[in-house]
């Protein structure tokens, strides 16, 4: 297993099961179905039993999120011995199942999709892997044997075993997507809901609330099978394709038949990849910004040939990803091996992270599901209440009367209802060309406490500007050279002009803008031959040339020099830390192998001898201005035997002879400061996450303030075990010229802080072997240095670890922050005004119960439709505030404040509905009820009109009184359709108090109270109990409930970071500086 599986459990069909499953199914009119359908592990528990994988009709599969998932094993028949040639690797038995059937033996492939993914059967692994297994051992001697092409017969071969080269995601018809609605837990709520007022002879009521929900299944079934049909769209790019059969001959098949191992012919024109390949003769200029979002083309070389297993992660640079528009083959026809088809190529995984997201695990989602259960409790309480209150009436009556309180309590829109406030976030983010392919995320950025950011590009400019360079000779680094003109005729030259991998896209020079700029500065020009039979070929001693660099006629410097040709490229790789050439002068009598990339690496691939002494004071020096440094160097290849068998990288690359250093500047934005400010200001921690030189990155740190003038860096050193050493860990200080702080004691006591910095190296040192120290590093770390993708990967793993809610961006787009802090107060609010709604109504319905009354038909509608459902879609306008605070909204719904406040806002929902019931019933001129009948018969009546009227001011009040705005939200005011609607809601309650029109208290059942100044006395009523709770909510706002805590004691956070915070913060001691450490010695920090 790999991939998204983590475990799998074997199920096989027991007949009298399924029979006696089918038998339940009916007797239970489909109800047993439904059940399954929701709980599909239930279902295969109890149609199957357990059985060895070998054996299964159904696995079990526990994904890496801990999510699982039935899915049902399939078989297919292949021809025997269709694929042995192809199978070499692996046993003759290890893939197949042979089963016996009528005296003739069939070979069986069994396999199961999971996510789009293929999972086949291995019988000498006893477990399902992915089809993919097939292929991760291929050498890349092995891909260059596939040139050859295969035969029809093994192509047909491994379509059955790969299956067809097409990203499918399945497009349902409405039929099926309207079953799949209707059967969703909410939608079944619902029509045991209607079922149950129709039969209390809420006719109105209920057929509102049904057209409601068949608009909404409507218009969800139009919009899920439209995202669908996107999504397929462009995931579908079925393409005619040209390959190379066994034979030699060249055929056209469709894109669909391609498998791992075909050889594909790339046109010079290009094309829109549909597989992953590895390329294997050519250059090719692809379009890589479908998959990286990056708009520069990346120039992709040859594979080299050897004995390596290949790699797409590591062979990038030689791989082509479907997906990816290749722009251009250069020099004709390109030549590549397909290594991926379907979801296992790059862009299937992409679509499959779309189509297959991983569920939020977010607090607030959480606490929200256990809400519900609560209002269950206090639902299953009121039914028991009524239960009692009601033993009287008839038996249908008391059952419908219980099970309409669960209803009322549990409002099955409540977890559509929380979503409005990311709704409208969402619709504010479109605006900004920004879409999110998972709202709820929208509400987690709310909660960021942590922003790694990348260096170049984002704190810094795009472009660079070459600062300088230093050549090396006997005396070591000679000045600083700032005018190319100046710079001696030389290697120095040649490899500053031609040590990269830009290749020209109609007559204009395109690649990496570092490479542009460097390029640019010595002024020599760029040329690429027409093609194989250009005269290029001829005048460097008919070497295939890629590109030849001309130099300027118009430096004096450069006199001498002449045209130098590139016959090879190793492009960059962040792995590597380096881009390496090999040229031929003109004529093709000598050539010369050139290297550029980072110093460190550079200095160790070359000979000793030829690095100054004084380099790394040097590089340091350099370094700590926030300059970016690069390193070149050179060796002399031989033309005849070297150059002919320069297919080996580490042999091209070795033995180099130092030529000196390129210095570039790379200027911070000056927007990045204000961004750090602000970020700082909002209680958000910025860390720097780059490939570049830990100094320069301290020194870009420093600049744009995401480590302030009176902060000390402490630089991590970690190294790993060897046969001689044990791994070790040391923190030195920041060598600043000033006097050295001893401890981090030293540094407290000075009013400052620290910042730890650490490069890639360190950082897997630091995971490997001293896990210890790690949450500690994370905690205060603001520099990550010199850092491969592998290791990039590894710190976002770790950060998730500690819980921390983080950031990545490659822009300063803060607009993420406060759209995620509004749609969460957002969220927030409507989540308490909808279970204060149910709480109003459950007060009502229990008190009208008692005596034997209940809300009518259009009472019901006019609260739920005309007040309720208007007012918690206003409640999500007003948009986010216009600056980042200091503090995070809270995520947990299960909270001291939002318990305190619904309890206190429920009892005053209950003071003010008695306190109108018994001021009615106080009343000179009141009227008793009819105590023979029971419901919606002994409407109109003076009970349930004080009720109905103190009820609808709490519905409008609370929406108030919880809708909060300043300082993630604009001000309520600001929000003038929710403001607007609450005058108008207030001013209709107002008028159906005082004086409602005839026809219109006939339609609502109202009873005419003939005392105005009794009507008024509604109102004040109404007025007293929201200036109460507007108050209250006030107070507990400014921490009236903190003095609760104080009963609990001080309990440690949930949170490993805020316990790990807390005690960094009491610990005087560590990080130990200038102390060598090996892991035993682990300083432990206590974090309770």
């Amino acid at each position: 297993m790999s991939l998204n599986v983590q475990d799998l459990q074997g199920y096989r069909r027991v007949p009298w099961r399924v029979w006696l499953c089918r038998l339940g199914a009916l007797l239970s009119f489909g109800l047993l179905l439904i059940v399954f359908h929701w709980w599909p592990r239930l279902g295969v528990l109890a149609r199957c039993c357990s059985c060895s994988l070998a054996l299964a009709d159904f696995v079990l599969i526990k994904d890496s999120h801990g999510q699982k998932h039935v899915v049902e094993v399939l078989t297919e028949e292949m021809e025997e011995g269709s694929l042995d040639e192809f199978l070499l690797q692996w046993e003759e038995d290890e893939w197949r199942e042979t089963v016996h059937l009528q005296q003739e033996e069939r070979t069986m492939l069994c396999y199961f999709l999971f996510e789009g993914l293929r999972y086949i059967w291995l019988d000498r692994r006893e477990d399902f892997c992915p089809a993919s297994v097939l292929t991760e051992e291929w050498t890349c001697r092995a891909l260059f044997d596939f040139q050859r092409g295969l035969s029809h017969q093994e192509q047909s071969s491994r379509r059955r075993l790969f299956g067809d080269n097409i990203i499918d995601v399945p497009l349902k018809s409405y039929m099926r997507l309207l079953i799949e609605e209707i059967l969703n837990p909410f939608y079944v709520f619902q029509v045991l809901s209607l079922v149950l007022w129709m039969n209390d002879d809420y006719y109105y009521y209920a057929g509102c609330i049904f057209f409601i929900s068949v608009f909404s299944i409507i218009f969800s079934l139009y919009e899920a099978r439209k995202q669908r049909k996107t999504i397929r769209d462009m995931a579908n790019s079925v393409t005619e394709v040209k390959i190379r059969r066994e034979s030699g001959e060249e055929e056209s098949v469709s894109s669909e038949k391609l498998v791992p191992g075909d050889c594909l012919i790339i046109p010079e024109e290009g094309l829109v990849l549909p597989c992953d390949a590895a390329l294997l003769v050519g250059e090719c200029l692809v379009d890589e910004s479908m998959l990286t979002g990056e708009s520069i083309s990346v120039l992709k070389t040859p594979l080299p040939d050897g004995d390596s297993i290949y790699s797409s992660k590591t062979a990038l640079r030689h791989t082509l990803f479907c997906g990816t528009h290749i722009i251009q083959a250069k020099g004709g026809n390109a030549v590549a091996v397909v290594t991926s088809t379907g979801f296992f190529t790059a862009k299937g995984k992409l679509i499959s992270s779309i189509l297959y997201s991983q569920e939020m695990d977010f607090r607030f989602y959480k606490d929200a599901m256990k809400f519900l259960l609560i209002l269950g409790v206090i639902a299953l309480s009121g039914t028991i209440y009524i239960f009692v209150t009601l033993l009287k009436v008839t038996r249908k009556e008391l059952v419908i009367r219980s099970l309409d309180i669960i209803t009322i309590v549990v409002p099955p829109a409540l977890p559509a209802a929380i979503t409005i406030g990311t709704i409208y976030a969402q619709n504010r983010l479109k605006k900004c060309d920004i879409f999110c392919i998972c709202p709820p995320k929208i509400n987690a950025c709310g909660k960021v406490s942590v922003f790694c950011f990348d260096k170049t590009g984002t704190l810094t400019e795009e472009g660079l500007d070459v600062w300088g360079v230093m050549t090396t000779g006997p005396a070591g680094f000679s000045q600083l050279v700032t005018d190319p003109t100046l710079l001696p005729e030389g290697n120095m030259s040649i490899a500053l002009a031609c040590c990269h991998t830009i290749t020209l896209l109609e007559g204009q020079p395109i690649g990496d803008p570092l490479e542009l700029t460097m390029m640019e500065y010595t002024g020599w020009t760029l040329q690429e031959p027409a093609g194989k039979d250009d005269a290029i070929h001829s005048e460097f001693g008919g070497h295939t040339v890629l590109a030849v660099m001309r130099p300027p006629t118009d430096q004096p410097n450069l006199s001498a020099c002449v045209s130098v040709a590139i016959v090879k490229r190793f492009p960059f790789s962040s792995a590597l830390q380096r881009t390496s050439v090999l040229t031929v002068d003109f004529g093709g009598h000598s050539a010369l192998a050139l290297i550029k990339g980072s110093p460190e690496m550079v200095a160790s691939l070359c000979q000793p001898d030829t690095v100054p002494e004084n380099f790394f004071i040097t590089l340091q020096r350099f370094s700590r201005e926030g300059l970016r440094v690069l390193a070149l160097a050179c060796k002399p290849v031989d033309i005849y035997s070297d150059l002919k068998n320069a297919e080996r990288r580490a042999e091209v690359e070795k033995e180099m002879q130092f030529l000196g250093l390129l210095m570039m500047k790379n200027v911070v934005k000056p927007e990045s400061t204000e961004a750090i400010t602000i970020l700082r200001l909002a209680d958000i921690r910025s860390i720097m996450v780059t490939g570049d030189n830990i100094l320069t990155a301290v020194s870009v740190a420093k600049t744009c303030g995401m480590v302030k003038t009176d902060e000390k860096v402490i630089f991590v050193h970690a190294t790993c075990q060897t046969d001689e050493t044990l791994p070790t860990l040391r923190f030195s200080l920041e060598e600043d010229g000033a006097s050295a702080a001893q401890s981090p004691r030293d540094i407290n006591e000075a009013g400052s802080d620290y910042n730890l910095a650490i490069d890639g190296k360190s950082f897997a040192a630091l995971c490997d072997h001293f896990p210890e120290q790690l949450p500690k590093v994370l905690m205060k770390a603001t520099i990550f240095a010199m850092m491969l993708p592998d290791q990039k990967a590894q710190l976002v793993k770790e950060l998730k670890n500690l819980k921390l809610v983080f950031f990545i961006s490659s822009s300063l787009l803060f607009f993420f922050f406060l759209e995620g802090r509004c749609s969460l107060v957002t969220s927030f609010s409507l989540f308490r005004y909808m279970a204060l709604y149910s709480l109003i109504q459950f007060c009502s319905v229990l008190i009208l119960n008692t005596v034997k009354t209940t809300l009518g038909d259009f009472q019901f509608l006019f609260f739920d439709l005309v007040l309720v459902t208007l007012l918690a879609m206003a409640m999500g306008g007003g948009g986010p505030s216009e600056e980042l605070q200091s503090s995070r909204p809270p995520a947990t719904l299960l909270a001291l404040p939002v318990f305190g406040s619904l309890f206190i806002h429920t009892c005053m929902i209950v003071l003010g509905q008695l306190g109108a019931f018994f001021i009615t019933t106080s009343q000179g001129w009141y009227i008793p009820l009819n105590s023979t009948v029971f419901g919606t018969d002994n409407l109109p009546n003076m009970e349930n009109n004080s009720v109905f009227d103190l009820s609808g001011f709490q519905y409008i009040f609370f929406a108030a009184v919880v809708t909060k705005g300043y300082p993630h939200k604009k001000p309520l005011y600001r929000n003038w359709k929710f403001v607007c609607l609450l005058l108008i809601q207030s001013a209709v309650m107002v008028w159906l108090v005082v004086h409602p029109v005839p026809w219109f208290s006939q339609i609502l059942q109202l009873y005419d109270f003939p005392d105005l100044t009794f009507r008024l006395l509604l109102i004040g009523v109404a007025v007293v109990n929201f200036l109460i709770c507007i108050l209250t909510e006030m107070l507990i706002d400014c921490g009236m409930l903190n003095f609760l805590r104080l009963l609990r004691g001080n309990r440690p956070s949930k949170k490993q970071y805020k316990r790990l915070r807390a005690a960094l913060s009491r610990c005087t001691t560590w990080p130990p500086l200038d102390q060598t450490l090996n892991p035993s010695d682990n300083s432990i920090i206590p974090l309770s």
